[in-house]
């Protein structure tokens, strides 16, 4: 199954002088299981595209698909089975602690499954395995104030939130904007730990290359409202021309492995993390 973009267009203030083209017949799939990045300068269409995945921006053109399904479909019968699959579909929005409003944590993850008309029972046991799934403990945090929270800590209870009502997707607006080292570091982990050990597919904004290089399995890079590529990112890095033309840098391992290798030490310079670094630099040394 699979999240699929079939030639989607999206146009900003449409008949206006301020008419402007975000999404530009874009074609994408996004299959389940996998961790897909989406790059690119700001006003590339990143957030446009991450929108249009649960139904929160409707294509001026073309459709979005979630496992079959049209979520923008106009005929009654559709429009049940779009709700359904929109469903299917988390998302977590840049800056997500804006989201949060109520006294108390549990109650804050618990509004999500009480709308979707579920007994208390179901939605206090959604709470407490929503709150295992961040690392967040239910007995420690369950009735603090989430404004007590670092900031971390309440990205990761609003993610809580939206995994409470147990989407197959999980769609992440640049999870790590604005976090200290400390909380950007814990939070990447959590959503690592989500994809690994819960199976949930992953959809995310960055502008850190390497976040992408350390997470994703499929590089989607945006410019100008178009599609420009999509693979790999190993595949991605490698495409130099194509980076210089989208603004985009390789992650800093690989920038210092090519400067090593400038200065004549036979490094791998396709490492993307650096893990793979290190390991061509033992190569390179005979280091155990």
């Amino acid at each position: 199954m699979s999240i699929e973009l079939r030639n989607v267009k999206y146009i900003y203030m449409p008949k206006t002088p301020y008419e402007r083209i975000a999404l530009d017949d874009v074609n994408l799939t996004i299959e389940e299981g996998s961790f897909t990045a989406i790059a690119g300068h700001t006003g590339s269409g990143k957030s446009t595209l991450v929108q249009h995945l649960n139904g929160l921006l409707q294509p001026a053109a073309g459709e979005v698909l979630v496992d079959g399904v049209n979520i923008n479909a106009g005929d009654k019968e559709g429009r049940i089975k779009a709700w359904h699959a929109r469903q299917q579909v988390g998302m977590v929005f840049q800056y997500a602690e804006t989201q949060l409003f109520e006294e108390t944590i549990a109650q804050d993850i618990a509004f999500g499954p009480r709308n979707q008309g579920l007994d208390e029972n179901e939605v206090g046991e959604r709470v407490r395995q929503a709150m295992e799934l961040v690392g967040l403990d239910y007995q420690k945090f369950r009735d603090m104030s989430p404004f007590a929270l670092s900031g971390g800590q309440m990205r990761r209870v609003a993610m809580a939130g939206v995994l409470a009502m147990r989407p197959k997707y999980l769609v992440l607006d640049e999870p790590a904007a604005g976090l200290d080292p400390r909380g950007r570091d814990e939070l990447m982990a959590e959503i690592q730990r989500l994809h690994k050990k819960w199976k949930l597919t992953i959809v995310f904004v960055s502008h850190s290359m390497e976040d992408i290089a350390k997470m994703a399995d499929k590089m989607v890079v945006m410019q100008g409202g178009k599609l420009r590529a999509a693979g790999s990112p190993a595949e991605i890095f490698a495409q130099d021309d194509l980076l210089q033309e989208t603004g985009l840098e390789k992650p800093q391992i690989m920038q210092i492995l090519a400067q090593l290798q400038q200065a004549g030490l036979p490094v791998d310079t396709r490492a993307i993390t650096p893990e793979a670094g290190l390991r061509s630099l033992r190569e390179v040394f005979h280091l155990c």
